[in-house]
């Protein structure tokens, strides 16, 4: 009887270690999966123009159509930067194709040096991949001195294959949408 009951312990034993090094290894890449999902997302939306991302290049349009296209610009701040940012000119009436360049006012209100970074989207989410941003300081943190207002460019185009896109073909009105974060660098201060 006590070597059946040693057999048994062994063979429970070896079982638990093979469930235990798998869930081991189930923890591991899951916490992987999850460090990695946000780098991959934001490629896969930079690549496809998924959710509203705007295509990012160095390459000019090479076309300039006669067709033309409503562009809205939007700006946001979190309710934790003390900043005024707005759109030197809230709407433009473009070519598609022609490259552009739109500005951005932003200015510190606080009496401490502060930097902040902008996320954007582009509406509606399918217009994305057809946003082309040639230069734009969104690209970089920006920081800003107590009272300091600054003139933000933003250099595009709107590329001309839009008007091949069969379910945006015939779109009239783009908006661009940013709102600026305070950097975390600044919370540590």
């Amino acid at each position: 009887l006590s070597i059946m009951i040693n057999n048994i312990f062994n063979y429970l034993s070896e079982k638990n270690n093979k469930v235990a090094v798998g869930l081991f290894s189930l923890v591991l890449a899951m916490l992987f999966l999850a460090y990695a999902s946000v780098p991959l997302y934001n490629l896969f939306c930079k690549v496809t123009g998924f959710g509203g991302t705007p295509n990012i290049t160095q390459i000019e349009s090479e076309f300039v159509l006669d067709q033309t296209i409503e562009v809205r610009f939007d700006a946001n701040v979190s309710s934790d930067l003390n900043w005024d940012f707005y759109p030197e000119q809230k709407t433009y009436n473009l070519k598609i194709g022609k490259d552009y360049t739109a500005n951005y006012i932003a200015e510190n209100n606080s009496s401490v040096p502060i930097s902040g970074t902008a996320s954007f989207n582009v509406s509606p989410n399918d217009a994305g991949k057809y946003f082309s941003k040639l230069e734009c300081f969104c690209f970089h943190e920006q920081s800003l001195q107590p009272g300091e207002q600054r003139v933000m460019p933003i250099n595009f185009y709107i590329d001309p294959e839009i008007v091949n896109d069969k379910f945006i073909g015939d779109l009239s009105e783009i908006t661009l949408s940013y709102t600026f974060y305070e950097t975390s660098d600044n919370k540590n201060l």
